[in-house]
């Protein structure tokens, strides 16, 4: 998060300035619960800033992220220039962004939408702007960002497939020059490539490896106690993935009965990327890592679940676990000594493992 009188925009211009590159914004899309009766989610559009370099080449993208709620003044008075479009359909939402100009004032950037559904925009109480369409149905309105809704920074990377410690320091430095700090709800969150993933076996073993370490893993990697939107796999899930019908089954006949599950993204290691095939984000996720600043125990991280969703991929069926489902016990250890780890880093695996019942 920026401290007070930054913004996450100061981390994206002083990356891009490194660089030797520019700002570019766009428009960043989440969903949050709302509190208004009929319409249980609100779809969220508020700006982003991605730092380009000087080949106009991603260096990262810096936008809010709406779990990070604690260490804000939420009775703050919006900066000028800040503001957020909300929605109950996210449809219309995405239409909207397609035709508003995040790169203009507010009412400068709306006019092209305003134009498409042939209406005007009405205004409302508190600054807001109202979107409706020739029936005045409601279509999105236009708000102030409160609360100081500027702070919270998302730092998301580009995919990086070498130097992976050198890169993303080079954009955790910066953070951490600029003086920003680590929320109370943070979590890090890892995206790896699924094209391996692509098979059923592959999928049944990943799920039944992860979900029974599920405990283990969380006390491993201290998952942060106040993190939102984090949970176990549907039990139909764990079900599905263990029939020899699936583990036998086409990719693309698993896929679609994946899919016809409907997963969350929601949950400590998403897969609706890979159930959806979603062709912009085919990734696997690990959502369970403490947010932080620091490189090392990111990449640590990631050299470890990199070796895990290895053996998933390559094992021709993990062994069944025999121990209990406490933390640190021998079946932790025993799966890590299965999986394809430098000794030194097997080592300290272990070791942090074993640590967890002392």
């Amino acid at each position: 998060m920026a401290p007070r009188g930054a913004t996450r925009a100061t981390l994206a211009e002083a990356l891009a300035e490194r660089a030797g590159g520019r700002v570019r914004r766009f428009w960043h899309q989440e969903s949050e619960p709302s509190v208004v009766k009929g319409s249980p989610i609100f779809h969220n559009m508020t700006l982003g800033f991605e730092a380009l370099d000087a080949g106009q080449e991603p260096v990262a993208r810096c936008v809010d992220d709406l779990t990070l709620q604690a260490d804000f003044d939420k009775f703050a008075k919006p900066l000028p220039g800040w503001h957020r479009i909300v929605s109950d359909d996210e449809r219309l939402l995405r239409l909207v962004a397609r035709h508003t100009d995040p790169e203009l004032p507010i009412l400068e950037a709306l006019a092209e939408a305003v134009s498409l559904f042939g209406t005007e925009l009405l205004p409302a109480e508190g600054g807001m702007l109202r979107l409706v369409d020739e029936s005045r149905a409601p279509i999105a309105i236009a708000a102030p960002l409160p609360g100081e809704r500027e702070r919270p920074c998302e730092l998301i990377s580009p995919p990086i497939s070498s130097d992976h410690e050198a890169r993303l320091d080079g954009l955790l430095s910066v953070a951490r020059e600029l003086g920003f700090g680590v929320p109370v709800e943070s979590a890090t969150h890892l995206h790896f490539d699924a094209s391996a993933l692509c098979s059923a076996k592959a999928i049944s073993n990943l799920v039944r490896i992860f979900s029974e370490h599920a405990l283990e893993l969380r006390a491993l990697f201290a998952i942060n106690p106040n993190l939102r939107r984090v949970g176990g796999w549907p039990k139909e899930l764990i079900e599905l993935v263990a029939k020899p019908a699936f583990r036998g089954a086409s990719w693309q006949d698993a896929r679609a009965q994946l899919e016809a599950l409907t997963l969350s993204k929601y949950c400590d290691f998403n897969l609706k990327n890979i159930a959806h095939a979603i062709e912009t984000r085919h990734t696997f996720e690990v959502r369970i890592l403490p947010g932080s600043l620091q490189t090392t125990p990111i990449i640590e991280a990631a050299e470890f679940f990199e070796a895990l969703l290895t053996y998933a991929i390559s094992a021709n069926e993990p062994p069944k676990r025999a121990h209990g489902r406490r933390k640190g016990k021998p079946g932790l250890r025993s799966l890590i000594e299965e999986l394809p780890l430098r000794a030194e880093k097997r080592a300290m695996w272990l070791q942090r493992a074993a640590a967890l019942n002392e």
